[in-house]
């Protein structure tokens, strides 16, 4: 038996690297796949409860018309804080390049030559091309938002179907093990949701409290650059810390002034990140801290910026099924910190 299980182990971290592998050459298939069976896992328990109501084509439709409204919410949330950041960024190119300067020379008269270089090259120009690169981006991620819903109508469609399927699978131990684990995928990923949507918004409102309270002209699309950025655990934190205190210093001039900006953002990044989320979130994610930093730094370097995304829904999904079956269980209670618990 002690060999069969070191067999299964094996065969089983082979099979993660071989995924792995495959989802960094195959990015632009995987990736959107992956995004929508995220999405289906959050919408299916509307669906689900709806069906027996209204049937199941209406079902669909309620489900599908919900989950597009919030996805269009969002990207449209985003997008206006990204023409609004790029606006105040136009408008105050020649305070901000006068700022650099500023700088430079302070830093310079303190053996600090940080700002050198980019000051010889930094030009209204760079700050334009930097722009036109961002909006490239945002058609970009338009795209795959289409994609990824085009993904979630179909998948929405068939779940049902798939599930009867596997329930009647001649092994029924396999079959009872991927509904399970799929349940419990689905609760957490929903758990997971709730928790990031709830210190987001959090997050949001308080940075734009601070902004307003101080007079940040960028302080609704800063509060809504935290609520957005917040969803990417730690890198958005940095992001939001880093960036508007500079914006703030860019206004006012005044190193102080940004000086407060930061020590403000880093208590409410302390306070929501580091007491809230997890009291909200208790131990019902079954992950680690370490394996939290590991997930995000490991899909951030597959996948880029919805990779940071994913990473922590698909370490939890991993250690999910890692808990379904004997062999593995260890591997799932190393990778949780103790937290694993099969329900």
């Amino acid at each position: 038996m002690g060999d069969r299980s070191i067999s299964e182990t094996t065969g089983v971290l082979i099979a993660l690297l071989l995924i792995l592998a495959a989802c960094y050459f195959a990015q632009a298939v995987i990736e959107p796949a992956i995004f929508a069976i995220f999405i289906i896992e959050i919408a299916w328990p509307l669906q689900k409860t709806l069906q027996p109501r209204i049937g199941k084509g209406a079902a669909l439709s309620v489900t599908v018309l919900v989950t597009v409204s919030v996805l269009f919410a969002l990207l449209s949330m985003i997008a206006w804080e990204g023409r609004e950041i790029a606006e105040w960024v136009r408008q105050n190119l020649d305070r901000i390049q006068e700022t650099l300067i500023t700088s430079t020379a302070w830093l310079e008269d303190h053996d600090i030559f940080v700002l050198a270089t980019l000051s010889d090259y930094f030009d209204s120009s760079m700050i334009l091309r930097i722009l036109q690169v961002v909006a490239l981006r945002i058609n970009a991620i338009l795209a795959f938002a289409l994609i990824v819903i085009i993904y979630v109508i179909l998948g929405l469609g068939e779940i049902s179907g798939l599930t009867e399927r596997i329930s009647t699978w001649k092994n029924q131990d396999a079959s009872s093990h991927i509904l399970a684990a799929g349940r419990r995928i689905g609760q957490r990923f929903l758990k997971y949701v709730a928790v990031r949507t709830i210190a987001s918004i959090a997050t949001g409102l308080s940075v734009w409290g601070v902004a307003r309270f101080f007079g940040l002209e960028l302080a609704a699309a800063s509060g809504v650059l935290a609520f957005s950025l917040n969803y990417l655990p730690y890198i958005g934190s940095l992001i939001v810390t880093v960036l508007v205190p500079l914006f703030a210093f860019v206004q006012f001039g005044s190193i102080e002034t940004a000086a407060v900006f930061l020590i403000s953002l880093l208590v409410i990044q302390t306070v929501i990140g580091s007491y809230l989320e997890p009291l909200f979130a208790g131990t019902a994610l079954s992950i680690s801290p370490p394996m939290v930093l590991f997930s995000i730094a490991l899909w951030t370097f597959l996948w880029g910026a919805l990779g940071a995304f994913l990473g922590v829904p698909l370490a939890i999904a991993t250690i999910t099924l890692l808990e379904e079956y004997p062999s593995t269980r260890w591997l799932a209670d190393i990778l949780s910190g103790g937290r694993s618990a099969v329900s």
